[in-house]
């Protein structure tokens, strides 16, 4: 299994036309999950500020041969076309995800220390909302400042809720994870397991492998600075 981000800026309309066409796993061959959802911008406020201009794409797969075919034959590829996405190899994972496999590690620690993708995904209580809310505005303030960190997003399509951050190591995603006690992100992982803010979440780490195209004018993964390539 292999996964997948892709972002792009384009018009409004094209936007949500994305929104309207995630890929369906029934109908994509070695597609095993997909969603289309708004990016917005990592924050200290209450409420997030979806960027309707920029649409993102998560997606598990098979192997590389299905997403080559995706990118080449689907319609909806083309929406992202424009854009920038990573390939990304599944190093550890807590929680499950449709699509995701049940044999990838648990452990905190993993034999891998060079660049980094760190997926958060969640299907949220809509009960939960306002606690969610308030308790990852601190952990998303604190992520922005984080050492290590090469550049973040949000994405939102209620009642999915995600985060795609990038890191210059492992051992930079996992300091942040795994921090101090007092730290944002640990307040929110005891406050989500007191109370869970989602139906279903995940945390997965990966190794990225092929980063392409270009957001905000460059590649926020440059091919020198990936192990492999």
């Amino acid at each position: 299994m292999i996964a997948s981000v892709h972002l792009a800026d384009v018009s409004v309309r094209r936007a949500l036309a994305a929104l309207r066409r995630t890929p369906d796993p029934a109908s994509t061959p070695g597609l095993r999950y997909a969603l289309v959802a708004l990016a917005a911008p990592l924050r200290s406020s209450l409420l997030p500020s979806p960027d309707l201009r920029r649409p993102g794409l998560v997606a598990f797969w098979d192997d590389d041969d299905a997403l080559d075919r995706f990118l080449a034959e689907d319609p909806v590829a083309t929406s992202f076309a424009q854009g920038w996405q990573v390939r990304l190899e599944p190093l550890r994972a807590f929680g499950s995800w449709p699509g995701l496999p049940s044999d990838v590690p648990v452990t905190r620690t993993v034999d891998y220390d060079g660049p980094t993708v760190v997926l958060t995904l969640g299907r949220l209580r809509i009960s939960q909302a306002l606690r969610f809310l308030r308790t990852s505005a601190k952990a998303e303030a604190a992520v922005v400042t984080a050492p290590g960190l090469i550049w973040a997003t949000g994405l939102g399509r209620p009642p999915f809720v995600a985060t795609c951050s990038l890191w210059e190591s492992s051992h930079a995603a996992a300091t942040y994870a795994y921090g101090p006690s007092d730290a944002a992100h640990q307040s929110a992982i005891r406050t989500d397991r007191a109370r869970p803010f989602h139906h279903e979440s995940a945390f997965i780490r990966f190794r990225p492998y092929g980063a392409h195209g270009r957001l905000d004018g460059r590649n926020r993964l440059p091919e020198y600075s990936l192990a492999g390539v």
